[in-house]
C-alpha cells in the first residue's frame, strides 16, 4: 500500500498466517537466529554490554555454543536463558550446570519459567490426537533427524494414524506432520535432491524437546533409559527408548519399567539379549534400526510377539537370516532389512496377510556383474562347481567349528555361536558361491502372490526363480516395487508385471552386466499411469518408446549405467515429460568419445533438480534461454582421475578437471538457487567461470563445493 496504514500480524500457525493474506508474498516466515546473531544477541543479554566473548571469556566459547545449539535461535529461549545467567557466576562450572540440568530448571526455576509456559500453551493448544504424535518424538535422541516415512509407518502401527473417510492412514499421518510443522512445534528437514517428497526427515527444536521428555514422562507415554537414570519402583510406560549410554544389566531392565505395559521398543546402541522379553505381550513395534550386536540368534523368539505389526532391523549388518517363527506374527505390517546381509525372505512369510511393507536388500552403486566371471588368475580347474562346492565346504566346516574365524573375518558385529554360522553360511554365501549370482535384492518364496495387502516390495531379485515376477504381477495393490536381476529370458514376465500393476506410483528396475536392459523393456506398450518414480539401472543403449508421451505424471528419474548412445534425442524425449521436476543422470547414463548435451528453449518446464554425476565424457552442458526455467538445484560430480588436495579459498589447486567451458547459460536459468560440485577434482579456471556465469544471474545463486 502506497498510501495508509499496514497491520502486520505474527502466529506461530501458518494457518492463521495464509487466512490473513490472500497473497502468499506477504506471509513471511521468520527464521531463527544464525549462529553469529545469536551469540551477540546472548552475550550482551549476559553481560549488558557488548562483550567479545572469544577475547574476555574464552573459557565460556564451548558452553555458550552448547546453550545457544538447544535453543535453536529462538529469541525468546536465548533471552530467557541469558536473562537467567545474568545473575549467575560467570564460571564454566555453573554454566556447565546449566546445560546438563536444562531440562529440569525449565520447571522449577522461575527465571526460565517463561519458556515453560509459551511452550506449555502451544501444547495444550494442540488437538487431542496431535499431543500423542507430538509426546511420540521423545523417543528420539537429541538431534536425531526422524526419517519421514519411518515416523509414518510408526505411527500407523501404534493407531495413532488411521484411514478416515477414504484417505489412507499414511496420508492422515502426513496431514498430522504437516499441522504440527504448522503450528512450529517440529523442525522440518526440506527435500533434498534424491527425494520427491517435500520433506525427507523432521526433528524437535532441542529446547522444545526437553518439555517434551518432560511431558511424556508426566503422561506415562515415553520413557528414555539413559544413564543415570535408576529409580526406585518400575516406571508404567508405552513407549521404551534404550539410549546408547546405557549399560545396565537385566536384573536393572526389568526393576526399571514394567514390560508388561510396553507397546513399543527403540534401541539406539548396542543390543543385549534381554531386551526381548517374554513379558512384552502388547509390544506392537520393535524397532532396531542400525543397532550394533544383534545376529541372527537374538531373533529366535521373535515369533511370541505375537502383537507385533512394525519390525525393522535396517543397518542390522550382522542379520543374514530370518527365523521360521516370524510366521507367527500374523499383524506384521512393515517389515524393514534394509541394509542386512539377508538374500531370500522365509517361507512363512507368506501367512503375514496383513504385511503392507517389505523393505529388503538394495541395489548397491556397481550395475556391472562382479560375479560372471572369476579372474583369469585362478586355474580353469578351480572354476568348476565341484571344487568350489568341496573348498566352500571345508572352509564353512572349519568356521562353524572356530565362529569367531569366520566373525573375525566377516567383520560380524556381534555375539555368533555355531548355529548361527552354519545358517550364514548354507542360508547365504553358498547358494551365491554356487550359483554366481549378484547379492544384491533377495528371494522371495513361492506364495508371495497371497499377500494381497502389500502396496511395497523392494528390492526382489528375479534371478533365482523365473516365477516370482508371475507372481508379483498378481499383487494389484502394489504401490512401490523393486527388481533386479532382469535379462532376455525374464523381460517378458517385467512387461506383464508393469502392465498389471495399475496403481505403481515407483518403480525401479536393474540389471547387471552385459547385454542388461537393452531390448527388455521394449515389450511394454504402455507403463503404468500413476507412475511418478522411475528408476533405470543398467545397460539400456536407447531409451523405452513408452517414455515418450506415456510418463504424464513421472515427477523423479534415475538413470544409471544406461549408456546412451542417441543423446541428444534423450534429452529431447526427456524434456517433453510434463511433469519431471528431479532428473539424476548417474554413472555412465550416456556413451561416447564425447557427449554434449543441449538443454533447448522451452524444455523441461518443470524440472527442479537436475544432477549430473559422472554420466559420460562430457563435453559440453549447454542451457538456451527459456530452458529449464524451475531449476532450482544443479548437482555436478566429476569421477577424479587422480588424487588431488584442493581447498575453497584455493582456485589454483584444482587439477585434472573438467574443460572450463563445461557450463553455459547458467546466467539464464531464471529461478536457479545453487550449484552444487561434489568431488575435488576441479581447475581453478573452471570454478571461476562458473562463479561469473552465476554473478551474472539476476538470482545470485550460490556455489557450494563439497
Amino acid at each position: 500500500m502506497k498510501n495508509g496504514s499496514q497491520m502486520i500480524v505474527t502466529t506461530r500457525e501458518a494457518s492463521i498466517a495464509s487466512y490473513c493474506s490472500k497473497n502468499q508474498e506477504n506471509v513471511y516466515k521468520l527464521k531463527g537466529l544464525a549462529k553469529k546473531d545469536a551469540l551477540f544477541f546472548f552475550t550482551r543479554k549476559v553481560f549488558m554490554e557488548n562483550e567479545y566473548l572469544y577475547r574476555q571469556y574464552p573459557e565460556l566459547v564451548e558452553q555458550a555454543e552448547q546453550i545457544l545449539k538447544k535453543c535453536n535461535g529462538l529469541p525468546l529461549a536465548i533471552i530467557a536463558i541469558a536473562g537467567f545467567l545474568t545473575n549467575q557466576p560467570k564460571t564454566v562450572t555453573e554454566w556447565r550446570k546449566l546445560n546438563e540440568s536444562l531440562s529440569s530448571d525449565l520447571e522449577v526455576n522461575a527465571e526460565l519459567d517463561t519458556i515453560r509456559k509459551v511452550l506449555l500453551k502451544s501444547y495444550d493448544g494442540l488437538p487431542y490426537h496431535l499431543k500423542a504424535c507430538f509426546l511420540y518424538l521423545a523417543i528420539f535422541p537429541a538431534n536425531y533427524k526422524i526419517s519421514l516415512t519411518r515416523l509414518l509407518r510408526r505411527w500407523i502401527a501404534e493407531g495413532y494414524s488411521t484411514e478416515v473417510r477414504g484417505k489412507s492412514s499414511y496420508e492422515i499421518g502426513e496431514s498430522y506432520l504437516m499441522d504440527l510443522i504448522g503450528r512450529s512445534m517440529i523442525l522440518p528437514s526440506w527435500r533434498s535432491s534424491h527425494s520427491r517428497k517435500e520433506i525427507d526427515s523432521c526433528q524437535l527444536y532441542d529446547i522444545i524437546r526437553e518439555v517434551v521428555i518432560s511431558k511424556s514422562m508426566e503422561e506415562n507415554l515415553v520413557f528414555r533409559l539413559e544413564a543415570g537414570c535408576g529409580l526406585n519402583s518400575p516406571v508404567t510406560t508405552r513407549h521404551l527408548s534404550v539410549g546408547n549410554d546405557w549399560n545396565g544389566d537385566e536384573s536393572e531392565f526389568e526393576s526399571t519399567v514394567d514390560l508388561s505395559r510396553v507397546r513399543s521398543l527403540t534401541i539406539f546402541g548396542k543390543w543385549r539379549p534381554f531386551f526381548i522379553s517374554d513379558k512384552m505381550r502388547l509390544l506392537r513395534v520393535l524397532d532396531l534400526e542400525s543397532t550394533s550386536g544383534l545376529v541372527d540368534h537374538h531373533l529366535k523368539h521373535i515369533g511370541k510377539l505375537f502383537h507385533l505389526r512394525y519390525l525393522s532391523l535396517r543397518g542390522c549388518h550382522g542379520i543374514y537370516h530370518l527365523p521360521g517363527s516370524l510366521g507367527n506374527l500374523r499383524q506384521l505390517q512393515t517389515l524393514d532389512v534394509t541394509g542386512t546381509n539377508i538374500i531370500k525372505l522365509p517361507k512363512t512369510i507368506i501367512k503375514l496377510r496383513k504385511l503392507e511393507h517389505v523393505h529388503a536388500r538394495g541395489v548397491g552403486s556397481n550395475d556391472n556383474c562382479v560375479n560372471q566371471e572369476y579372474p583369469e588368475e585362478v586355474p580353469k580347474i578351480m572354476r568348476s562347481k565341484p571344487c568350489i562346492l568341496t573348498c566352500s565346504s571345508v572352509g564353512f566346516c572349519v568356521a562353524c567349528c572356530a565362529p569367531q574365524l569366520l566373525k573375525d573375518c566377516m567383520d560380524i558385529d556381534g555375539d555368533t555361536n555355531r548355529r548361527g554360522v552354519c545358517t550364514t553360511c548354507c542360508c547365504s554365501y553358498m547358494p551365491m558361491l554356487m550359483t554366481r549370482r549378484s547379492s544384491c535384492g533377495v528371494g522371495v518364496p513361492r506364495g508371495i502372490h497371497r499377500l494381497k495387502a502389500l502396496h511395497t516390495l523392494a528390492v526382489v531379485n528375479v534371478s533365482r526363480r523365473k516365477a516370482a515376477l508371475r507372481e508379483v504381477a498378481k499383487l494389484t495393490g502394489l504401490r512401490k516395487l523393486g527388481v533386479t536381476g532382469i535379462d532376455k529370458s525374464n523381460a517378458g514376465e517385467l512387461c506383464l508385471v508393469m502392465g498389471s500393476l495399475s496403481c505403481l506410483q515407483t518403480l525401479l528396475v536393474q540389471s547387471e552386466g552385459m547385454p542388461g536392459l537393452s531390448g527388455c523393456l521394449d515389450g511394454l506398450s504402455s507403463p503404468p499411469e500413476n507412475l511418478e518414480s522411475l528408476k533405470l539401472y543398467g545397460n539400456l543403449v536407447k531409451l523405452p518408446a513408452w517414455i515418450n508421451g506415456g510418463l504424464k505424471n513421472l515427477v523423479k528419474l534415475k538413470l544409471r549405467s544406461s549408456r546412451i548412445l542417441d543423446h541428444d534425442a534423450a534429452i529431447q524425449v526427456l524434456g517433453r515429460l510434463p511433469n519431471l521436476a528431479i532428473l539424476h543422470l548417474r554413472k555412465e547414463s550416456f556413451k561416447g568419445k564425447e557427449v554434449h548435451l543441449h538443454f533447448q528453449q522451452g524444455a523441461f518446464q518443470t524440472l527442479m533438480v537436475l544432477e549430473l554425476s559422472s554420466p559420460g565424457k562430457f563435453e559440453s552442458v549447454c542451457f538456451d534461454k527459456g530452458a529449464a526455467p524451475k531449476l532450482e538445484l544443479l548437482q555436478y560430480y566429476d569421477q577424479p582421475k587422480a588424487e588431488v588436495v584442493v581447498s575453497e579459498e584455493d582456485d589454483n589447486q584444482f587439477e585434472q578437471a573438467p574443460s572450463v567451458w563445461l557450463f553455459s547459460g547458467l546466467a539464464s536459468l531464471g529461478s536457479l538457487k545453487e550449484v552444487l560440485l561434489k568431488g575435488d577434482n576441479y581447475k581453478g579456471d573452471f570454478v571461476r567461470n562458473l562463479r561469473s556465469q552465476l554473478e551474472s544471474n539476476p538470482r545470485r545463486p550460490v556455489l557450494k563445493m563439497e
